[in-house]
């Protein structure tokens, strides 16, 4: 059996897309396979692999019991192989629990799961994951990521589709529409990835954390992801981008990354999902790579070469 789900990007929305801001979210050409080899021994042996075809993560469950027999991690930062493991058992349990007949089988499971990006992108490593392990057991993917996690789902709606969506939440249930989105200028459009992964997990702690009131922001967001569709000029796109930066600052109290970090910069930048890191927006001309790579930032994508 094989599983595949692809990558995410939030072009607008950010936090307030958890409020139930209309947001524009792209998958992308990159995302994650998981394949499934029925064994005979009643264990669940799972392998994470890289882009490289590394094994990250290795870790072996004792069935049906699901207990974890062994896990070992190899990486440069500071995770460790239990944590890891007990991230995935969450998941599994919770599949189970929605679905008793997952995994009950005469014997056991063999899982190889592939990146087809550097995990460090932040392109949706755990999305993919949740999307691809909900459609083995059968069960809803929204549904699991809210009991294993938090989040506002629009990871789940891109990985299950091909094209780009507006992504709502309305009394808590997922509305996603598939929408058109392929504007004139978009040879003015490229991805730069800041060489950090942020943890949105914690993003969304944060945010949670002010409870005010934001209806006037969410308002005024799903307006103009609304705009960002029909935008027909570059000019319009770019004071669109500025807008949206400046709602969101004032909302976390955080700079603008044009203003924090390229100040000098040409065109428009706009961060997207959880501020500070991952991939941000940029708009600019055929020098915008070379801006971006001269001050450090090697991965650099025109837009149609990351989106699906």
């Amino acid at each position: 059996m094989h599983f595949y789900s692809n990558g995410k990007l939030l072009l607008t929305g950010e936090y307030l897309v958890l409020d139930g801001a209309k947001s524009l979210a792209i998958p992308t050409k990159f995302g994650q396979d998981l394949a499934v080899i029925p064994i005979k021994e009643s264990q669940l042996i799972w392998g994470s692999f890289t882009v490289e075809g590394n094994c990250w993560f290795e870790a072996v469950f004792e069935l049906p019991k699901l207990r974890l027999i062994s896990a070992t991690f190899e990486s440069d930062k500071e995770e460790n192989a239990e944590i890891i493991a007990e991230t995935l058992l969450e998941i599994l349990l919770e599949a189970k629990k929605m679905n008793p007949n997952f995994l009950n089988a005469d014997g056991g499971f063999l899982v190889k799961t592939t990146l087809t990006f550097p995990r460090k992108w932040g392109l949706g490593s755990s999305s993919t994951l949740i999307n691809s392990i909900a459609s083995w057991a059968k069960v809803d993917a929204f549904r699991l990521l809210w009991n294993s996690f938090k989040g506002s789902g629009y990871d789940i709606a891109c990985a299950q589709h091909n094209s780009p969506i507006f992504y709502q939440l309305i009394a808590q249930k997922p509305i996603v529409t598939p929408v058109y989105f392929n504007p004139v200028f978009q040879e003015n459009l490229f991805f730069v990835f800041l060489n950090q992964k942020q943890n949105s997990k914690e993003g969304i702690v944060k945010f949670r954390e002010r409870q005010q009131d934001f209806s006037n922001e969410i308002s005024r967001i799903s307006a103009i992801s609304e705009l960002f569709l029909k935008s027909k000029s570059l000019e319009n796109f770019n004071e669109l981008i500025i807008e949206h930066e400046q709602i969101i600052s004032t909302i976390i109290n955080l700079k603008p990354v044009k203003e924090k970090v390229f100040p000098d910069y040409f065109g428009e930048i706009k961060s997207l999902g959880a501020w500070g890191g991952d991939f941000v927006l940029a708009t600019g001309n055929e020098s915008t790579p070379n801006y971006f790579k001269n001050k450090g930032f090697e991965t650099v994508f025109n837009y149609d070469k990351i989106i699906l």
